[in-house]
């Protein structure tokens, strides 16, 4: 079997030689050291004239139950650390057992307020943990989450509504960037008076300013989360079912919505982290970027949980805990 691990230039060189030389065999090897609820019958179709590429064809799984399940014998592995943008207000790091419990209680606030399977949900927040709640639940029931990061406009978010065809958004009322507090509901009130798709409107509390709730359509979280068990099964996903869309800026035309699937994003996203970041058990991973963009979710969330490391959800220009604060040995920065 292939070493998921490489720890060295041979181990590359090898590595590389057999990925050209037998993909199927070599990804085959890579996929394997991952959870399937049923293994798949082919590892690629592939036809780049329509172009159609399927990965794992038939396989199922779900990839929360990989970052998240597969890690819950870890019982006080620190899973997320969360730093806010006032260092007064004091981090929160989770652990794996804590971020279950925190995203099945997303995952059953979000089927209470009929979010199904194949769902698509825009996920509009600043960099709080209730973002990597948001993405991971949604993922854990099968809904397609589309992350817009929080800065743009009510027209963009607008156009990747309709898009989309999203019926549900997560947000909040606001948010901080410095020393300034910035209303974000007032925005996706906006855009929600340009698009006709939007069912409900699920709101996190960060600024606890006032802001306008349309009752029937929009909920507070901290009310719906009271009522919401902290374990909630995975739903079983086909490895080539849709896992997120995710759009281009928009800077050169029309936004465009790339589409990630579950078995293969699941799959290239824990080996690349594993072996391009080199991480090591104890460490913890900082990536800059924000959730928002496709190196956030690849390397802030999903990477790092599916290797049962961990990420540190930091602002960029904050500044990095020290790892003493957290009992590690070493600083892994990406």
């Amino acid at each position: 079997m292939e070493s998921y691990k490489l720890t060295n230039l041979i181990d590359y060189e090898n590595a590389y030689k057999r990925s050209v030389e037998h993909p199927e065999a070599f990804w085959a090897d890579i996929a394997a050291h991952f959870s399937w609820q049923k293994p798949w019958n082919k590892v690629l179709n592939w036809n780049f004239n329509e172009p159609k590429i399927e990965w794992f064809v038939d396989g199922k799984l779900n990839i929360s139950e990989n970052c998240l399940d597969r890690h819950l014998d870890k019982i006080d592995k620190v899973a997320i650390i969360w730093e806010p943008n006032d260092m007064d207000e004091g981090h929160k790091a989770y652990t794996y057992r804590e971020l279950y419990a925190e995203v099945c209680k997303m995952s059953n606030v979000l089927k209470s307020m009929g979010v199904q399977k194949g769902d698509r949900v825009i996920i509009y927040l600043p960099m709080i943990p209730e973002l990597a709640f948001a993405v991971l639940a949604c993922a854990r029931i099968g809904a397609i989450h589309s992350v817009v990061f929080a800065g743009f406009s009510a027209s963009a978010i607008a156009d990747r509504i309709d898009d989309a065809k999203a019926a549900y958004i997560i947000t909040s009322d606001g948010m901080y960037r410095g020393n300034k507090s910035i209303p974000v509901k007032p925005i996706i009130d906006e855009a929600i008076s340009k698009s006709a798709s939007i069912q409900k409107v699920l709101v996190i509390q960060r600024t606890n300013e006032p802001i306008s709730i349309e009752e029937s359509r929009d909920f507070y979280y901290t009310e719906l989360v009271k009522h919401a068990a902290d374990n909630c099964p995975a739903e079983i996903m086909d490895s080539e079912d849709m896992l997120f869309i995710l759009y281009t800026s928009g800077s050169t035309g029309k936004p465009k919505g790339v589409v990630h699937t579950c078995g293969g994003y699941m799959v290239y996203a824990g080996y690349s982290f594993a072996n391009v970041f080199q991480y090591g058990e104890n460490e913890i991973h900082w990536c800059t970027a924000d959730i928002g963009w496709v190196t956030g979710h690849t390397y802030i969330l999903y990477g790092p949980l599916l290797n049962g490391a961990t990420p540190s959800c930091l602002k960029a220009f904050q500044l990095i805990p020290t790892r003493e604060d957290f009992g590690m040995s070493s600083t892994n920065i990406a």
